[in-house]
C-alpha cells in the first residue's frame, strides 16, 4: 500500500493549513491504493448496489445514533441548524439540514459571482483545451465530463468545489440567471476524495452525475454539474427550470462525499486571487457557499 499522505487544506477565513479529517478513511486507502483490492474496488465503487444500500440505511430511523458521533469526530457547529438536532428522524435528515438564514451572508452585487456550495475549492482560470486537473490526480476531459454540450467550454475556466461528511450539503445558483437545460448522466460511484482521484479513476467522466445549463445575465451560458460518489443516497435538485436568482437553493446531497463543478465559457469570469494562488500552488481552499468565488470579467 502507499505511503499515507495526509489532505492538507487552506481555511479561507484563518489563511491556516489543516489536515482533513476523512470518515472511513482506511477503507477508501484500501480500495484504491492496496494492489490486491482491484476486483473490490470495481464491486464496490462502479455499481450502485452498495451506495442504495447505503442511502437506505440513512434514510431510515435506525441510522439516528450516527448523528452526534458525527458532530463530534468532524467538528460541526450546531449553532447553525435551522431546526434543533432532536427533531432529525433520520441521519439524512441532519445531513441535508438548513441553516438559519444568517448563516451563510453574501454580496448581491450583481458583478459578483458566490460560491455555490460549502467545500474544499480548486479553479481552473483557463483550461488548458479541455483539459483539468485536480490535486493529486490524473487529468480529466471536459469532453468526457459533459458529452454533447462541451465544445462552447473548451477553453474556458472551471472550479471543482469538494463537499465532505462535515459541510452544509444544500448547494446553491452562484449568480442569477435562466435554466435552458437540464440532463442526468448514469454512472460509477467513485469516491471524489483527493485519495482516490490520485488513484486514476475518471471520476469526472465515470461517475453517475448532472449538469444544467443557465443562461447569466452576463457570464455566458454557465454548466452548473453535480457529481454522485460513493454513499450518495441520491442528487436531488429541488430548482429545475425558469428564473434563478444568486443563492436560491438549487438542490442538496444526501449522505456521502459529493462535488459540484461550475463551468464557465472563454473570457466570461475571473476568480478571486486567493482561490487562483492556492490553486496554482496545488492546495484546496475551504470556502463557504455565498462567499466571493469570481467576478464577470
Amino acid at each position: 500500500m502507499s505511503e499515507k499522505q495526509p489532505i492538507i487544506v487552506i481555511d479561507r477565513e484563518t489563511g491556516k493549513e489543516f489536515e482533513e479529517t476523512v470518515l472511513g478513511e482506511k477503507w477508501i486507502r484500501w480500495a484504491y491504493q492496496d494492489s490486491s483490492s482491484s476486483l473490490i474496488e470495481k464491486l464496490l465503487f462502479r455499481s450502485a448496489a452498495l451506495s442504495k444500500v447505503m442511502g437506505w440505511y440513512y434514510d431510515s430511523s435506525l441510522s439516528t445514533g450516527k448523528i452526534q458521533s458525527a458532530i463530534d469526530e468532524l467538528n460541526i457547529d450546531t449553532a447553525e441548524f435551522a431546526d434543533p438536532q432532536a427533531s432529525f428522524a433520520s441521519f439524512n435528515e441532519f445531513f441535508i439540514r438548513h441553516l438559519k438564514k444568517d448563516a451563510r451572508p453574501y454580496d448581491s452585487d450583481a458583478n459578483g459571482i458566490v460560491s455555490p456550495a460549502d467545500g474544499r475549492v480548486l479553479v481552473f482560470p483557463k483550461l488548458d483545451e479541455d483539459t483539468f486537473v485536480p490535486v493529486k490526480g490524473h487529468p480529466f476531459s471536459i469532453r468526457k465530463m459533459l458529452p454533447g454540450i462541451s465544445e462552447r467550454y473548451i477553453g474556458g475556466a472551471l472550479a471543482i468545489v469538494r463537499l465532505c461528511p462535515a459541510d452544509y450539503h444544500r448547494y446553491h445558483f452562484p449568480c442569477a440567471g435562466e435554466i435552458v437545460d437540464a440532463k442526468g448522466l448514469q454512472g460509477a460511484y467513485h469516491s471524489v476524495n483527493p485519495i482516490a482521484l490520485g488513484a486514476g479513476p475518471d471520476v469526472f467522466g465515470e461517475n453517475k452525475r448532472s449538469y444544467t445549463l443557465i443562461e447569466t445575465e452576463a457570464a455566458g451560458t454557465m454548466c452548473y454539474v453535480e457529481v454522485g460518489a460513493f454513499g450518495v443516497g441520491s442528487i436531488v435538485n429541488t430548482k429545475t427550470s425558469g428564473r434563478v436568482e444568486k443563492m436560491d437553493e438549487k438542490g442538496y446531497f444526501k449522505f456521502g462525499g459529493s462535488t459540484v463543478v461550475v463551468v464557465f465559457e472563454p473570457g466570461t469570469v475571473n476568480f478571486s486571487e486567493d482561490l487562483v494562488a492556492n490553486s496554482a500552488a496545488g492546495k484546496e481552499t475551504l470556502v463557504k457557499v455565498g462567499q466571493p468565488f469570481a467576478t464577470i470579467a
